[in-house]
């Protein structure tokens, strides 16, 4: 089985070469591409359709995205380029060989209005381009007569680079004080459980085209970024790292406290019920997949804290 990933060097993109090494031979591409000509920018619609024309993947993944959120503000052409017509050639080179085409999306879809977690057929209002750009992509690929799996997640964190967590540590032991958002709420989801849930699925809906669509795929439970913060920021200190903040200089604030180019949603929590029932799946609680990034993590900076 041949499979194509693009968005290799993302969070996503690396989890899921792990997830997926052992599923058949597999080609991961970034935007530099790859031998031969292959293109992995997903700027270069024409690159990726000849890309896949040539390959002939059985499955395709796509962990590539415009991600900037407030930039996509300013960036609208670009962003609705990769998030929105990116997938529509996606989409149409998967149908004309017959392959299953996997897509992320996001709870940006919805306004983040109330408090109840969205479901997949929920109405969708988006507050920003970003939001906008990735619902229509979803649509285009539904609207194509592909085969296909969309997910779409919340929080998305990973060990590689830069996370809400890892800057959480890092202010705390900078400053005195912090303020964090807590009229947000979702599920800080890991790029780890999302690859490994992926690798776990494709091969009952290869089995049963009937099994795909759309899915809410989120870790379970619920947190503002608050409540997120000072759950890290406790594992920290239980591992002995010298922070300078106290339990009490963690100030929850509101998002009017920091202002940004596009509408955040108060509400990301996603109803992932449906996911769980069709794959029998039951979804960790979002502290689990923290705290096992904070594993690897808190031994690496306890000396920087000593």
């Amino acid at each position: 089985m041949n499979i194509l990933l693009l968005g290799a060097k993302g969070q996503l993109g690396r989890e899921l070469q792990s997830s997926m090494a052992s599923a058949g031979d597999l080609i991961a591409l970034d935007r530099s591409g790859g031998a031969g000509g292959l293109c992995g920018d997903l700027e270069d619609l024409r690159g990726i359709s000849d890309t896949v024309s040539d390959l002939k993947p059985d499955i395709i993944i796509n962990a590539a995205a415009y991600t900037k959120v407030d930039q996509a503000e300013e960036d609208k052409d670009l962003a609705y380029i990769v998030n929105s017509q990116a997938p529509v050639v996606l989409a149409r080179e998967a149908k004309k060989i017959d392959a299953l085409l996997v897509h992320y999306s996001t709870d940006y879809v919805f306004d983040g209005s109330g408090d109840k977690p969205w479901r997949e057929d929920d109405p969708t209002q988006p507050l920003n381009v970003y939001g906008a750009s990735k619902l229509e992509g979803e649509q285009n690929i539904i609207s194509s007569g592909c085969s296909y799996l969309i997910f779409r997640t919340s929080w998305v964190y990973s060990s590689h680079g830069d996370n809400f967590a890892k800057k959480m540590i890092s202010l705390a032991m900078q400053r005195d004080e912090l303020k964090v958002i807590n009229d947000q709420i979702g599920a800080p989801t890991g790029a780890k459980l999302l690859a490994d849930c992926t690798a776990k699925v494709i091969p009952h809906v290869l089995a049963d085209y009937e099994l795909g669509g759309l899915y809410h795929l989120s870790a379970s439970g619920e947190a503002s970024w608050y409540e997120y913060a000072c759950f890290v920021l406790d594992q920290a200190r239980s591992f002995g790292i010298n922070l300078k903040v106290t339990p009490e200089s963690v100030i929850p604030v509101s998002s009017d406290s920091f202002p940004t180019p596009a509408k955040r949603p108060h509400n990301s929590r996603l109803d992932c019920s449906k996911f769980s029932k069709v794959f029998g799946i039951e979804l960790p609680n979002w502290k689990v997949g923290v705290s096992e990034m904070l594993d690897s993590y808190l031994p690496v900076i306890s000396g920087a804290s000593s």
